[in-house]
């Protein structure tokens, strides 16, 4: 038997069916373009081979561009229940290949839900997807089983995540980002392509977890506070920051801000100092 997901009504139509419409409150902004959503969808490498989690679907726009694309299946994880009436016509002609969980993305235990390795691909809800993405990298840091992230952020934390030391936007995303995955930004996607339009552009950025940086890391948790608090007054020189630390011993200064620090150097300093 094969899927019929590209015999469903376009998602607008399903939407105005359903009489469902993006909330403000759960930062939804939903996809339509069935190029976009099919080129984020066979971004995701060997996706014929692996389970997908993805957040957020709302009215399942993604979700059915990963299931046209292959993907062996797909757990979406939706906060919103007054989804149900659309999420649940897609589910009924996935052939099993979806699976639909309605609770909050923060609180899932998604090892447990995959049941072993997994990639996650998203449309991330604008309120929430910067604390994913660092739950995410603790969690790949912990042994948890991530084989890569697709996702798309607004434009700025896109940004963000690729940032190299020394740029306006380098910060403790991408010192994180940095030492547990390769990431890259794919390409952009135009306010246009959203309904309702946001004020920012987006970008779908690809995080591919590296078992080799990982082995270097001895406490993610440790590393997670240094940066937060360098970073959180990041202006500051690194010893009117902490005040006890003997930064020749690590062939610093003390004069420099934490924009300063390499990757690499946070994670030296993270084996050897409380934050």
């Amino acid at each position: 038997m094969t899927d019929k997901i590209s015999s469903l009504p376009p998602v607008s139509e399903m939407m105005r069916d359903a009489g469902l419409e993006p909330k403000k409150q759960f930062g939804q902004n939903f996809l339509f373009d069935l190029n976009l959503t099919g080129r984020i969808a066979r971004a995701v490498p060997d996706i014929e081979h692996t389970t997908i989690i993805e957040i957020g679907p709302g009215p399942g726009g993604l979700t059915r561009a990963l299931l046209s694309a292959g993907a062996r299946r797909v757990i979406a994880i939706e906060k919103d229940k007054t989804t149900e009436p659309i999420l649940s016509q897609i589910e009924s002609v996935a052939n099993g290949r979806l699976r639909v969980i309605y609770d909050d993305a923060l609180r899932v235990d998604m090892k447990k839900i995959a049941g072993g390795e997994f990639s996650i691909c998203a449309n991330l809800p604008y309120n929430v997807g910067t604390e994913l993405l660092v739950n995410w990298l603790q969690s790949v840091a912990k042994g948890v089983p991530i084989k890569s992230m697709t996702l798309m952020f607004q434009r700025e934390v896109a940004e963000r995540i690729v940032a190299k030391t020394g740029e306006d936007a380098y910060g403790r995303l991408a010192v994180l980002t940095s030492l547990v995955a390769d990431a890259k930004i794919l390409f952009g996607v135009p306010s246009t392509a959203f309904v309702p339009r946001p004020k920012v552009e987006s970008a779908v950025v690809q995080i591919i977890p590296s078992a080799t940086k990982i082995k270097k890391i001895e406490n993610i948790s440790a590393l997670e506070n240094l940066t937060a608090k360098l970073f959180g007054m990041r202006r500051k020189m690194i010893r009117g920051i902490m005040r006890d630390v003997d930064w020749q011993s690590f062939n610093l200064a003390g004069t420099e801000r934490a924009e300063d620090l390499s990757p690499e150097k946070f994670l030296e300093l993270s084996k050897k100092l409380v934050a």
